[in-house]
């Protein structure tokens, strides 16, 4: 997992009000809980003092309290009260919890995750969910590391097999481009823009990246590193998923499908409602397959034999390797403006049609 990032790890009506959650992220054991003012906390579920599970304890104000011997502690982490020792006792610094910032907007909870930074950079988000639409989450856990998850939002190739009686109808198993443009944003919060065009085999080669036409409108696909992605079907429909890591072999999937062509407030939430089903179909129908991958976690040099239609999977673990190894350049392609990159001739794969 990358560091120093912020990464959606929950739906915002997961934590409830006055009751602390037990969640796995990150390969760690974590408590999240609200505050009196609603604001979230998340930190080891852990107490310093015997090492007990302190999402067992209570809300007490701004504090948690350990179930064990009634120590507490605040939304940093510091211990407010040791109740053994009298409330007038100096607490010693070494009983202190660690705890992750946290953001709450959109329905979701982020964690920074990574080595304390003052200011902490503002969370991704993507612009183009606005307030106008309207959403119904799918929530399914995959027994899949988390990149393997985000990789099959990005394979193009697929679409006509595992999903040949929904989204992947009509036969279009031939591959144009894709054509790939990484956007650099503040503080390394890079998104990778897709435009795809899948057709009909009748003879014709696909298009080369390059071959392809300017792109005039939105990307079709987006994915906003570390964990964020994102489907512009059209204006008024989108489907967005944040992949939570819970550990090396498991990710949590949240699965969103936004709409505002409904949105008069009782249909709106029928129509959100009957997509529900159509969302979850399409993911399982992903799933078994996926979590047959060996190795688990993606690799440049994971043995696989990739084509030229696997490009968006190419530059994804082109960039994730560089960050894991603490970079921050952006992939390599010809420069389009100050903050744009193009996956082009530079990148190789195999079976790449003849010119």
């Amino acid at each position: 997992m990358i560091r120093n990032q912020w990464y959606t790890v929950l739906e915002s009506n997961e934590v409830p009000r006055h009751t602390p959650l037990s969640v796995t992220r990150m390969g760690e054991r974590l408590v999240f809980w609200r505050n009196s003012g609603g604001a979230v906390t998340c930190m080891h579920d852990i107490c310093p003092h015997r090492r007990v599970a302190l999402s067992l304890g209570r809300i007490v104000g701004d504090c948690l309290e350990c179930p064990f011997h009634g120590f507490q502690y605040d939304g940093v982490g510091r211990c407010r009260l040791i109740p053994a020792n009298g409330k007038g006792a100096p607490i010693p610094q070494a009983i202190r919890l660690d705890t992750y910032p946290t953001h709450e907007a959109h329905g979701l909870i982020a964690i920074w995750w990574g080595e304390p930074r003052d200011p902490v950079p503002a969370p991704p988000h993507f612009e183009a969910l606005d307030e106008s639409f309207s959403y119904v989450t799918v929530r399914d856990r995959w027994a899949t590391h988390y990149s393997r998850a985000i990789e099959n939002q990005l394979d193009v190739v697929h679409l006509p097999f595992l999903h040949k009686t929904t989204i992947g109808r009509g036969g279009r198993t031939l591959v144009n481009g894709p054509l790939v443009r990484w956007e650099t944003h503040a503080f390394e919060r890079d998104r990778l823009n897709l435009w795809l065009k899948n057709e009909v085999d009748t003879g014709q080669r696909p298009l080369r990246p390059e071959e392809m036409l300017e792109p005039n409108r939105h990307p079709g696909l987006q994915f906003q590193f570390p964990n964020l992605w994102h489907n512009w079907i059209n204006d008024t429909v989108r489907v967005f998923a944040a992949f939570a890591p819970i550990d090396d072999a498991n990710t949590q999937m949240y699965v969103r499908f936004y709409q505002s062509f409904v949105r008069t407030p009782v249909l709106r939430d029928l129509v959100n409602l009957a997509a529900w089903p159509f969302n979850l179909l399409i993911l399982r129908q992903d799933k078994a397959t996926v979590q047959t991958h060996v190795p688990g976690p993606s690799d440049l040099r994971g043995g696989e034999k990739l084509i030229q239609g696997d490009l968006p999977i190419i530059e994804f673990r082109r960039r994730r390797a560089e960050l894991l190894r603490g970079q921050s350049a952006i992939p390599e392609g010809d420069t389009d403006g100050p903050n744009m990159a193009v996956a082009g001739p530079s990148t190789a794969w195999l079976g790449a049609t003849p010119g």
